[in-house]
């Protein structure tokens, strides 16, 4: 189809024998046999099936929902406006058992915050989870989590900023697609919500779009589908040489970064390049860089569209810099490791079925 990018190694990715070497290579034994697997065949663009992937069960009025703090230390108060929000929505709201506890910069112990994340896998009750706030310390949760218990008991994981540490991991891990999106500290405003509601509550195969106030730059012209990787730059980069990250083969990846220095990002966007990720891509989105320094108007800082055009445009995949994700009120939710097809010249992401299973109606 004209003006859509079939790369080769997509292709190879997503073969049937690809796929079974990835999820033995993964650890999935159970993937093939459990709830939300999808084998279907997209129409249009590949003919190659969708990898297999843990879709967690949709939301609906009465569910319980856990927060959990698995980074930075949060209190009452944080809670306050989300917990409301869902308890307005018809949902039963239940909280980690050390979600206040503060140990420095972190939200308690580090086997303290991870047996909170495990418990609400464990809990069959239990049909999301949404993390309280980022800062820092999901990374020093690895160890400490059980991915089969993740695989053997799917459900919506949902955050953002420091918490793309989890939903990268889990999805790398357990073959379990997450969500980037609001945490429960955020701004539930009509945007979030519908956004929100459209693709964890209806699972609809949704057309995802920024707000109309909110434009976008095309950096490369292009549609192209692939599977969705969503994540704080400083965060990605952070885990780089580690077990929780998959491979890049044509996947379209979006990052977000809050309160760094363009030369700071120039950086983080070399080492992507560096360590060879850049150049595996089938498609970029730069989507916000909020309160980071630097303007055209300064003599000893290029722009940031120069630093991230420096290193994206010469890859000529579909790409654009302008998405609602990240330190913003808006915010799409968005699902890590589900196959979308994006479009740099109309700045949108379609999802090519839906990201959660939804209960036939009786």
């Amino acid at each position: 189809m004209a003006g859509v990018k079939r790369s080769r190694r997509s292709c190879l990715r997503y073969g049937w024998q690809g796929l079974g070497a990835m999820a033995i290579a993964a650890g999935w034994p159970s993937v093939a046999r459990a709830v939300g697997r999808s084998r279907s065949r997209p129409t249009g663009l590949i003919a190659d099936p969708l990898p297999l992937l843990l879709r967690p069960r949709a939301l609906k009025r009465g569910d319980t929902i856990a927060l959990v703090a698995p980074a930075g230390p949060v209190t009452v108060a944080d809670l306050k406006e989300g917990r409301e929000w869902l308890q307005r929505q018809g949902f039963q709201v239940v909280l980690g058992r050390h979600i206040f506890n503060r140990d420095g910069y972190l939200a308690g112990r580090d086997r303290d915050r991870a047996a909170d994340l495990n418990a609400a896998f464990a809990n069959p009750e239990v049909a999301g989870i949404i993390c309280a706030r980022g800062g820092w310390g999901c990374a020093r949760l690895l160890p400490f989590l059980d991915w089969d218990l993740a695989r053997s008991n799917p459900k919506i994981l949902l955050g953002f900023s420091d918490i793309t540490t989890l939903l990268l991991a889990y999805w790398v891990r357990s073959g379990l697609v997450t969500f980037h999106g609001p945490v429960i500290a955020s701004s539930w405003n009509a945007f979030s919500t519908q956004a929100w509601q459209r693709v964890l509550v209806a699972g609809q195969a949704a057309l995802l779009l920024n707000p109309p106030n909110m434009a976008h730059r095309t950096i490369h012209s292009g549609r192209v589908r692939g599977p969705l990787v969503v994540a704080n730059l400083s965060v990605l980069t952070a885990a780089i040489g580690s077990r929780y990250l998959p491979d890049w083969d044509g996947v379209i990846l979006a990052i977000e970064e809050v309160e760094e220095g363009i030369y700071r990002v120039d950086r983080l966007l070399s080492q992507l390049k560096l360590a060879g990720i850049l150049d595996r891509l089938a498609g970029f989105i730069f989507a916000q860089c909020t309160r980071c320094e630097g303007s055209t108007t300064d003599d000893e800082s290029l722009s940031l569209e120069r630093a991230i055009d420096d290193w994206i445009r010469p890859l000529k995949i579909p790409s654009w810099q302008g998405m609602a994700i990240g330190h913003i009120p808006d915010k799409l939710t968005l699902p890590v490791g589900a196959i979308v097809e994006i479009d740099a010249d109309y700045g949108s992401i379609r999802l090519l079925e839906p990201a959660v299973v939804v209960a036939a109606q009786p």
